[in-house]
C-alpha cells in the first residue's frame, strides 16, 4: 500500500515545483519513490496470475516511471511531475502499447489498462479487428460490472469524421472512431493507502484483461 508520507511529498511537490525544493526534499522523494517501488513488487506477481502476458520477471524499478519532466517542448516549465506512475506492459509492447497503468496522486490517483493513442499501424489493426469481430470486444465493455467500474467505454477521444475505409452507418462505427481504447478506473487516497490496496487493484486488471487480449490479438 502506499504511505500517506508519499501523499503527503507529492502534494508539496505541487507548491514547490522547483529544483531548490526537490534538493532539499531528496530524502523524502526517494523514499516516497521506494514506497512506490514496493507496491509494484507487491503487484507484479499478482498481475501475472490474472494476465501471463504480463512478465513476472518485470524489474518494479523499471516500471515506475521518471519523475523528471521532459520540459524542452512544452509550455508547462516546471520540472517535475506531481505523480508516480507504474507502467506495466504485456509481453510484446513497448512502453505505451498494451498494458496496465497504475498512478499515484493525491485526489487523483487511478488504475488503467488499455492502449493509448495506438500508432497508425496498430490503429488500423484495432480498427480491422473491430469491424471483424465487435461483437467480442462489446461482450466485455458491455457488461454491467466493467461498465459500473469503467463507465461508457465508448465516451473517450473519437475522430469527428469517419475512418477512412468505413461507412458512416456502419453499426460500430463509435467504436470505429476511438482514437484510445483505455478502461479507467479512480482509485482514492484511502483507497491506495488501505491494506487492500494491490487487491482492488488486481480486481480492476482483472477485469481489463479481456479488454487487453482482444487488443493483444489485433495487433499480433
Amino acid at each position: 500500500m502506499i504511505q500517506s508520507q508519499t501523499l503527503d511529498f507529492l502534494k508539496e511537490l505541487v507548491e514547490n515545483n522547483n529544483r531548490e525544493w526537490f534538493q532539499a526534499n531528496k530524502q523524502r522523494y526517494d523514499s516516497a519513490r521506494e514506497n512506490v517501488i514496493g507496491l509494484a513488487t507487491n503487484i507484479i506477481p499478482k498481475l501475472h496470475k490474472v494476465d501471463p502476458s504480463v512478465s513476472a520477471e518485470l524489474d518494479p524499478k523499471k516500471c515506475v516511471m521518471r519523475i523528471y519532466r521532459d520540459i524542452r517542448f512544452s509550455k508547462n516549465k516546471t520540472p517535475y511531475k506531481n505523480n508516480f506512475g507504474i507502467s506495466l506492459p504485456t509481453l510484446g509492447s513497448k512502453l505505451g502499447g498494451v498494458e496496465y497503468y497504475l498512478q499515484i496522486q493525491p485526489g487523483k490517483s487511478f488504475i488503467a489498462g488499455g492502449y493509448w493513442m495506438p500508432e497508425a499501424e496498430h490503429l488500423k489493426a484495432i480498427r480491422q479487428e473491430i469491424d471483424y469481430n465487435a461483437n467480442d470486444l462489446k461482450k466485455v465493455i458491455d457488461d454491467k460490472e466493467f461498465i459500473n467500474l469503467f463507465g461508457e467505454f465508448r465516451k473517450q477521444d473519437q475522430l469527428k469524421t469517419t475512418p477512412k475505409g468505413y461507412d458512416t452507418d456502419n453499426e460500430n462505427i463509435d467504436l470505429l472512431k476511438l482514437k484510445s481504447f483505455i478502461a479507467w478506473h479512480p482509485l482514492t487516497d484511502k483507497e491506495v493507502t488501505g491494506p487492500k490496496a494491490a487487491e482492488e487493484i488486481i480486481k480492476a486488471c482483472s477485469k481489463i484483461y479481456p479488454l487487453n487480449v482482444f487488443l493483444k490479438n489485433a495487433i499480433a
